[in-house]
């Protein structure tokens, strides 16, 4: 919590809402940078060590489904949505063939278990997005 969000009331600091957009080259060296925002960002909103933990690691999973198939010499865009009480992930890039991550895998499943709500889409150009949603304090919850 930083000296500003401290000192809102209680009903602001619910309706807070930011969005931040990191765009970096498609290749695996870069994914400590969205890892390090990713902790950050949900630090910024409270998230509990072990929920913390979780994001990086969802965050880290849903690159890899998407890097495996990203265009080379492509941008990997992230988009991060935090409100009072979740956070939401865009993780997208343009394709090869267009192909959303299949839901019946084990990678699919381990990244329901860390994130929450987990979604994919392709929309224009055969880019294919991943979004994940954190609740905070969700760890555990059905």
């Amino acid at each position: 919590m930083t000296e500003e969000t401290a000192a809102m009331p209680a009903s602001t600091k619910l309706s807070v809402r930011d969005v931040v957009t990191v765009k970096l080259p498609a290749a695996g060296a870069y994914l400590s940078v969205l890892r390090t925002a990713t902790a950050g960002l949900a630090a910024r909103l409270d998230f509990t060590l072990d929920e913390i933990e979780d994001l990086r690691i969802a965050v880290d999973e849903a690159c890899a489904m998407l890097l495996a198939q990203a265009v080379p010499g492509t941008d990997l865009t992230c988009e991060f949505e935090l409100t009072g009480e979740a956070m939401r992930i865009a993780v997208s890039v343009l394709t090869v063939d267009g192909t959303v991550p299949s839901r019946d895998t084990f990678a699919w499943t381990v990244l329901s278990s860390l994130a929450g709500e987990v979604d994919s889409q392709v929309g224009a150009d055969d880019r294919v997005t991943v979004t994940l949603q954190k609740r905070r304090g969700s760890a555990g919850a059905p």
